[in-house]
């Protein structure tokens, strides 16, 4: 085959994989090497900085010896088999940088004979590419679950990122829809990881020219849908992954069915609304100061779909509002819906100089819809608090306080940003 037949079969296949993360890290460039990897990120969608970017995001191979339920490259799938040779990725990369069509590389890839021969194969890729092209643009590489504890260093040498996905959110769902994946394979080569990085972190301060392993961190994934476990159940494995492996990031990905399987259920259409809240939690998982069982619990075990998780959480307690805006410590203004991270550093940062105005909130990037239910400004509330959460929490959806679900469900979701 072909290789640009190759790449449009490889490319393809690697739609699925939602974990094309930012940088979030600085690799120069020099004289003698190609490109540099900038702070800004590689992904498919917008940087924060408002760019448009984009990076080669392909499987080596598609060619796999499991059968999962849930994927589309599964062995027993009468699809299209395709496999790149190590050098044909290096030189589609190298090209399509040159020609400014992306500014990075995402390489996974199905497993093929083994996860260590599939893993050498890939690190065979980025090691050329580092080494003998002196490429110094972003890469983003994909643990094979199962290989050894050498190629996952090796590969974090190489690498920006590297993440292992983890896919289905609890051990039996994985015994149950991909029977040839072990729990233990999943999480030893994160939890190593995890170990790499601090070390390398820890190792980097002492001596500035110690090698980085895997600067922009790991990240994961996890398919939304295609079995029973609820949001709660989720959030807390996401938690737990990011307290005690390092993580950098959870990817969310709502289940698109494609195979004709009966350990799956069946959908009327992807759970994006679903996929969304999940994001949103995270967000406050992640920068907001909540925890699982604060957003959740047994007794409420999934996602409010007419709120974000910030607003839900405030309407079931409304003991801790109102909240003066002019007294608040920072933990407490990150609690109060339409205030963000920044926003709420803008408010302390104000009221060193002067007292805060209704005027000055809107000014400061305060979302006044949703907070003006929450706050005081110098003992004066913003807006009548009504007694009772059932009569705020109408009212926030009649006069769109909320982020309401939407009449028909989206066609695209809506990519997850700053939560407010």
């Amino acid at each position: 085959m072909e290789t640009l037949a190759k790449l449009q079969v490889l490319s393809g296949a690697a739609r699925y994989d939602a974990s094309c993360a930012s940088s979030g890290c600085r690799r120069e460039g020099n004289p003698y090497s190609t490109g540099n990897t900038s702070q800004s990120g590689i992904c498919h969608s917008w940087s924060d900085d408002g760019r448009c970017i984009s990076l080669l995001k392909i499987l080596l191979s598609n060619d796999c010896i499991y059968d999962c339920a849930y994927c589309v490259n599964r062995s027993s799938n009468p699809v299209e088999r395709a496999s790149f040779e190590a050098r044909e990725v290096v030189d589609l990369t190298m090209e399509f940088y040159r020609r400014n069509y992306i500014e990075g590389l995402f390489l996974s890839s199905a497993v093929m004979k083994s996860p260590d021969q599939t893993m050498e194969r890939m690190i065979s890729v980025v090691e050329t590419l580092r080494t003998e092209e002196r490429f110094r643009g972003y890469i983003h590489l994909k643990i094979i679950p199962g290989c050894g504890p050498e190629l996952v260093r090796k590969a974090g040498l190489h690498a920006d990122r590297i993440s292992v996905n983890i896919e289905l959110p609890s051990h039996e769902s994985l015994k149950r829809l991909a029977p040839q994946k072990e729990k233990f394979s999943i999480l030893e080569p994160m939890s190593l990881i995890g170990k790499e990085i601090t070390e390398s972190l820890v190792e980097r301060r002492s001596r500035g020219k110690a090698p980085k392993f895997a600067p922009a961190g790991q990240s994961t994934q996890m398919i939304v849908g295609a079995s029973p476990e609820s949001d709660f159940q989720i959030l807390r494995l996401s938690e737990g992954l990011y307290r005690k492996m390092n993580l950098k990031r959870v990817y969310y990905s709502a289940f698109v069915p494609v195979n004709h399987d009966n350990r799956l259920p069946v959908l009327a259409a992807p759970p994006l609304l679903r996929e969304h809240r999940l994001y949103q939690a995270d967000w406050l998982l992640r920068f907001y100061g909540f925890t699982a069982a604060e957003i959740l619990s047994d007794d409420m075990p999934n996602l409010d779909e007419s709120f974000d998780p910030k607003t839900a959480w405030a309407l079931r307690h409304p003991e801790f509002y109102p909240v003066e805006i002019n007294r608040a410590d920072y933990a407490t203004l990150l609690r109060v819906p339409g205030i963000g991270v920044t926003s709420a550093r803008r408010i302390i940062a104000a009221r060193r100089f002067s007292v805060i105005t209704p005027e000055g909130l809107r000014k400061i990037g305060v979302v006044m819809k949703r907070a003006k239910y929450f706050i005081t400004c110098s003992g004066r509330p913003f807006e009548k608090t009504e007694r009772s959460p059932l009569l705020l929490r109408n009212r926030l959806l009649l006069g769109d306080g909320g982020d309401v679900v939407p009449s028909a469900p989206p066609k695209q979701l809506v990519l997850p940003g700053l939560l407010a």
